[in-house]
């Protein structure tokens, strides 16, 4: 018998185990078909029980999660008899009525405010990926001239700030106040989202920029046919969470501006919900009895929400690639 007979590692049966091409592998079964990753040797299988447990928590999170959103949407889509025979919510549907909608967006407050809200995400958006992805590829150059004073400039930001009434200072007197601008430059950079974005660029093979340079090219156009390119999904999350950030944003608002006309689409709400004042164009159909107050209220809330909810499910996948490789360095 020879060793290559012996040896428990070298049979073909241990190579196909192994390999995961045969049935007891895990990436066994017809070419193409989906097989699940292999788990770690020191992870030990799951039963029955743990499997069940799992499936129950999931369930009750999504339910937890899915049934306020129910509620809210139903609720907005129900007329003022239905919401007065439920006694306020609505979870089942009844008499379903697109009335609220199409009052909030024929014209009046609500419509103007999310045009400002979606202007505003927008070119916020825009401009602070500008600024964050220039920053973040500058700081990527180590030996450049004051690489470690600017950084460690933005790490303090991290970790102290000016407060409220000094920058409320700055915004007025760079004359910002009731102007969009202002609700775009106080908030328009993150140092975090500037760090994640340097560490994945640092992950880049260096070797790629130095071809490029030895071409003639620019550190401009090493950024738009190189780096952002391979960065696309760092990019894609990042960019996300700007315009998260500046679709949800009230408080800026509220202090800089004064002129209603102005107003984004989370002042209204705020203005509509918390302090019961419908928005302009809104009142007479709620005095005459045609619309509910919260039926306009949960609409509001539906198209605050709308954007997010049909906007994330893109960016999902770049999720993990993006934050895990860019915050971490290797």
């Amino acid at each position: 018998m020879s060793l290559t007979d012996t040896d428990p590692g070298s049979g073909p049966a241990a190579r196909t185990d192994a390999g995961g091409s045969g049935p007891s592998g895990t990436g066994g079964g017809a070419p193409g078909r989906w097989a699940a990753p292999p788990r770690p040797v020191w992870e030990e299988e799951p039963t029955r029980a743990g499997l069940a447990g799992k499936g129950i928590a999931l369930t009750a999170a999504c339910f937890a999660i899915l049934f306020p959103l129910w509620i809210v949407i139903v609720t907005s889509l129900s007329s003022r008899d239905t919401i007065n025979k439920a006694g306020g919510l609505v979870v089942i549907p009844q008499d379903i009525t697109f009335v609220a909608y199409q009052e909030l967006l024929g014209g009046g407050q609500v419509q103007r405010a999310a045009l400002v809200s979606l202007g505003v995400t927008l070119v916020g958006t825009l401009f602070s990926m500008t600024v964050s992805v220039l920053c973040a590829y500058g700081l990527v150059r180590t030996n450049s001239l004051g690489h470690r004073w600017i950084l460690m400039t933005l790490l303090a930001t991290l970790f102290f700030g000016a407060g409220l009434i000094p920058t409320y200072l700055l915004v007025q007197a760079l004359g910002l106040t009731d102007t969009y601008l202002a609700l775009i430059l106080p908030s328009a950079v993150s140092v975090f989202n500037i760090l994640v974005l340097r560490s994945f660029f640092m992950n880049i093979s260096p070797e790629l920029m130095d071809s490029a340079r030895i071409d003639g090219a620019g550190d401009l156009r090493i950024l738009w046919g190189i780096v952002m390119p391979l960065s696309r999904a760092v990019i894609a999350v990042i960019a996300l969470f700007y315009a998260v950030g500046y679709w949800s944003a009230w408080f800026n608002a509220s202090i800089y501006l004064t002129d209603q006309d102005m107003m984004p689409l989370q002042n209204v709400m705020i203005q509509l919900v918390q302090k019961q004042e419908p928005p302009t164009g809104l009142g007479q159909q709620i005095k005459t009895g045609q619309l509910s107050p919260l039926s306009v209220q949960m609409a509001v809330m539906v198209l605050a929400l709308l954007p997010v909810a049909v906007a994330s499910p893109f960016v999902q996948k770049h999720f993990r690639k993006g934050m895990l490789t860019g915050a971490v360095k290797g």
